[in-house]
């Protein structure tokens, strides 16, 4: 992407070190938005923001850990101190069902056998991350009176897959707060949406010992999909959007159903 078309945009993406994250945050940059990516680990979000930065791109790097009040309340004052604002927030940090059961993909494992640490920790990670996440950073957004907010979530059929607690429960949550965020946040002038991939990604989710099987049963997405969608969101061509569940995959097609 050659046009600049997110000049001057502030953007942040959570769990941008890798993964779907990795894709949105560079993209944001190449369309010439300044972006904040955050992961919990510091070495491994240097190396990346350090080889962004290489490609002449306006990134820097925030550690910040998404189930910790302390630590978003310090990356929004960082943020504040750094620009002054913000124009757009990309939940997207999250862990998979590798964490719960490695081996999910060919030996599902039913619900009451989910330890209850287990279904805490992924929840705390994927559902309760995004509501803390959007609190703390709607102090700016309400200051300004504006703000744009995606959340990253997946597939319907993830929400219904045997095996797939907490996972697919965490998703499924993560849509119904997007559409009551949406709703709250409509006089205020902040767009809530969604955006998914549409489909399995090439991403740390799926476990390094199944890729290959995996790859032979279906046609893995490059998590750089949701590049085009995640601009659209980021830009002024989306304003008043609000509400919206993006299918990267299919988003010509939404773009030509919707002339916004």
């Amino acid at each position: 992407m050659t046009e600049h078309v997110l000049q001057d945009k502030r953007a942040l993406v959570t769990g941008a070190s890798s993964g779907l994250g990795l894709a949105m945050a560079r993209a944001l940059a190449e369309a010439g938005a300044t972006v904040v990516l955050t992961a919990r680990s510091a070495e491994k979000l240097d190396t990346t923001v350090a080889s962004l930065a290489r490609c002449g791109l306006d990134v820097h790097a925030q550690v910040m850990d998404v189930r910790d009040e302390q630590s978003i309340a310090t990356a929004v004052e960082e943020v504040r101190q750094r620009w002054g604002g913000l124009d757009l927030l990309v939940n997207n940090a999250g862990i998979g069902m590798r964490t719960v059961n490695p081996d999910f993909l060919t030996d599902p494992q039913p619900f009451y056998q989910v330890s209850a640490a287990a279904f805490r920790d992924l929840i705390d990670t994927n559902l309760t991350g995004y509501f803390l996440v959007a609190q703390a950073f709607m102090t700016l957004f309400l200051e300004q009176r504006r703000g744009k907010i995606v959340n990253i979530t997946m597939n319907h059929a993830t929400m219904r897959r045997k095996g797939f607690v907490p996972y697919g429960p965490s998703r499924a949550g993560t849509e119904s707060l997007s559409l009551i965020m949406a709703e709250d946040l409509r006089e205020a002038n902040v767009d809530v949406n969604m955006l998914l991939p549409g489909g399995a990604t090439e991403t740390g989710m799926i476990p390094k010992q199944h890729k290959e099987a995996i790859k032979a049963q279906f046609d893995l997405l490059s998590p750089d999909v949701m590049a085009e969608p995640i601009v659209f969101l980021a830009s002024d061509a989306s304003d008043g959007l609000t509400g919206e569940r993006l299918i990267a995959s299919e988003f010509d097609e939404w773009r030509r159903q919707h002339k916004h």
